[in-house]
């Protein structure tokens, strides 16, 4: 109003101008109403913070309960007949069971098709949120993460035993894993069924004479389809199509001449070093397809992710056969 922006303000009742004394009013005025709004809010709290301790969880019923429509008992919550049982068989299968969230997602949403009381399905974080919630053994936290806890009227649908348990294998699962093994042919292949890529996991095996060996098997991570089918393939046979690979394309496609040019310059360099008055080995005199075998069966396992690295072309696994496709 003082830059002319505003000629003037109107209300239902009132109306201010750009006049002194109208400006002042309006601004005692809108003072007052901040004072009645930050009143009203320390009261809301007080209320809140007083049915608390009186056994009411104040605020919206977290699935499994309902909140009690009738008049006389407002602020409570009663347990819902269609979504308890469910909820309480949640707990057990996390608990007793030991089951993963994720496999608690699978199974609310696959098999029995469960909702919530808005007709959604449950997310995964949400159900990580209601496993952490200790309302279902009959106690809250208010206002949360304020160390004030309070015993609730409601029934609870598990007991505290089970909530621990509960939270000791939510604890487990986020534990961090064993150093990460690094296999040679990741990070190499993509599946062919999903597009996902191709990780790898060893499995120890005990024979019939007492002896234990171990096996890589390589197979879709699923990260783009959780269903995928493709089956998995050990690294013994996987390298044995790799062999075969190599034989079949031609020796551009290889594209390993420049790690024979390295190995034959160290190698020419080793004689020299040792004093070896022979004639130097050459390159081109070098089977670049004999040598890429060599170094797939016995390479280090940088060697060999550098030849498949160079290979032209993308390697695609799919129902444990390899191809290689541009």
């Amino acid at each position: 109003m003082d830059q002319g922006l505003l000629r003037d303000i109107r209300t239902y009742g009132q109306r201010f101008t750009n006049n002194p004394n109208e400006k002042f009013l309006l601004m005692i005025l809108g003072s007052q109403a901040k004072l009645e709004n930050d009143q009203k809010r320390i009261n809301v709290k007080r209320g809140l913070r007083a049915r608390a301790e009186m056994g009411l969880f104040p605020g919206m019923a977290v699935c499994g309960y309902l909140n009690d429509q009738r008049n006389d008992h407002t602020c409570e919550i009663v347990v819902d007949p269609i979504r308890a049982s469910t909820m309480r068989q949640v707990f057990e299968k996390v608990g007793n069971d030991r089951w993963s969230g994720r496999r608690v997602y699978g199974w609310l949403k696959n098999e029995l098709h469960f909702t919530s009381r808005t007709g959604k399905a449950l997310s995964l974080s949400n159900i990580y949120n209601l496993l952490r919630n200790p309302i279902y053994c009959g106690v809250f936290e208010y206002p949360r993460g304020s160390g004030s806890w309070y015993t609730g009227k409601h029934k609870p649908l598990i007991s505290r035993d089970l909530f621990q348990a509960v939270q000791d294998k939510i604890a487990e699962d986020n534990r961090p894993k064993k150093k990460f093994q690094d296999f040679t042919f990741t990070k190499l292949m993509v599946c062919g069924v999903c597009g996902s890529g191709i990780t790898a996991q060893e499995k120890q095996k005990s024979l019939i004479d007492g002896t234990t060996t171990f096996y890589v098997y390589y197979s879709c991570c699923k990260s783009k389809d959780r269903e995928c089918k493709n089956p998995y393939i050990r690294e013994d046979r996987l390298i044995e199509q790799l062999l075969a690979l190599l034989g079949e394309v031609s020796i551009d496609e290889i594209g390993a001449r420049h790690l024979i040019e390295k190995e034959v310059a160290r190698y020419n360099k080793l004689r020299s070093a040792m004093r070896d008055g022979s004639e130097k080995v050459k390159a081109d005199e070098m089977d670049i397809r004999r040598y890429a075998k060599y170094l797939l069966e016995n390479g280090t396992l940088p060697e060999k992710r550098e030849l498949l690295g160079h290979l032209k072309g993308r390697i695609v696994l799919k129902d444990r056969k390899i191809a290689l496709e541009s």
